[in-house]
């Protein structure tokens, strides 16, 4: 890519961020589940985190300072009960101390990593128990976005305080994800394992669990491997992954909302944050450069996607596991704070894959 092009799309890249962000934190969305930051929950907890990825990487004050002014005003929403999915907006701490210095950010992100490690609810076989801020349970059941949720709040704040016993079930959660959810035909990922009836339930291979999981795993392994011993067969699984993940990947670059149904609708939040995984996999040696290609193909797939306002299209709603693989075809699309997010992470990462292609044609 020559010098001038790459700095042509870096600059349309950012002027689509921006209206990322601004579409994000209009006040149009109070009350709007999906799309209103204000309040402690996965939903805005992935818009945080892909904020601080796309404010730290292009040096915009605005977006950080925006987050900063957040985390104060739902400092008092972080101190209720915790469940996976409340946990994701702490993904944001260990960056924020950096940042900040401010002492309540590590101590706060401490406390909750205790409650991980000694007090949530577990499977038989040792793995977070997903649990929702909604009023429902899922006694014993392990879905994929635990990995993201809470999983990467725990790499994270192991690269910040170089906690060995922190990477270590950083890496034994991901790799426990891996094995009861990873699908020995295909490879690709089950939404979900009950571990009472010893099934994938629906057994979808629903597509944005598998983004979860594609995206997670890259900056899991780049944080703790410094600190801990990465299992071969975390490396192994993931790799068999994202191969079968490019056979199934649409003629337009988006991947379908179950990754085995091609005559299901295709879906922007999974496709960003699998092509965003792949990105983030080969700049840190996990994968071949080869990625890159499906990685581009999905972006210059989804671009489209993005409406003048910032609205980003074609996202699928909330979704438990589904009581059917059909199910997963009727949930409806509409704006959402994560939707809104993968696609930001996107394109920060490939923004950062164009400088590095630029310094190394110099």
């Amino acid at each position: 890519m020559s010098t001038k092009r790459a700095l042509g799309e870096r600059r349309e890249f950012e002027e689509k961020l921006d209206l990322i962000f601004e579409y994000m934190r209009s006040e149009q969305h109070k009350g709007n589940w999906a799309m209103d930051m204000e309040h402690w929950d996965w939903v805005p907890g992935v818009g945080a985190i892909s904020l601080l990825e796309y404010g730290t990487a292009a040096g915009a004050e605005k977006v950080t300072g925006y987050l900063l002014l957040w985390v104060k005003r739902n400092q008092a929403k972080a101190e209720g009960a915790l469940v996976i999915n409340s946990l994701a907006p702490y993904a944001l701490f260990p960056e924020l101390y950096r940042l900040t210095g401010d002492p309540w950010f590590l101590s706060k992100a401490q406390d909750v990593a205790g409650w991980i490690l000694g007090s949530a609810p577990r499977t038989r076989e040792g793995a977070l128990e997903h649990t929702v801020t909604e009023a429902a349970e899922f006694p014993e059941q392990m879905w994929a976005d635990t990995v993201y949720m809470a999983v990467l709040f725990l790499a994270r704040l192991a690269g910040l305080s170089g906690d060995r016993r922190l990477a270590e079930a950083a890496l034994h959660e991901t790799l426990l994800h891996l094995r009861l959810l990873q699908d020995p035909e295909t490879g690709l990922l089950f939404h979900g394992w009950n571990s009472r009836a010893g099934d994938h339930m629906s057994a979808a291979r629903w597509a944005r669990a598998n983004a979860w999981v594609v995206l997670s795993v890259p900056e899991i392994v780049a944080l703790t491997g410094r600190i801990a011993a990465v299992p071969e067969e975390l490396y192994s699984r993931y790799r068999k992954l994202v191969s079968a993940l490019r056979l199934v990947q649409g003629a337009g670059g988006l991947w379908h909302t179950v990754l085995d149904r091609p005559d299901y609708y295709l879906e922007t939040s999974a496709s960003a944050g699998i092509a965003c995984g792949f990105f983030k996999a080969v700049r840190v040696g996990l994968l071949e450069d080869s990625f890159l290609g499906s990685a581009v193909k999905a972006l210059e797939g989804i671009l489209p996607l993005i409406r003048a306002d910032g609205e980003v299209e074609g996202v699928s709603g909330g979704t438990p596991v589904m009581p059917s693989v059909e199910a997963y075809n009727a949930v409806q699309r509409y704006p959402a704070l994560y939707g809104q997010g993968l696609v930001m992470q996107l394109l920060t990462e490939a923004m950062t894959q164009q400088q590095l292609d630029s310094i190394d044609s110099i």
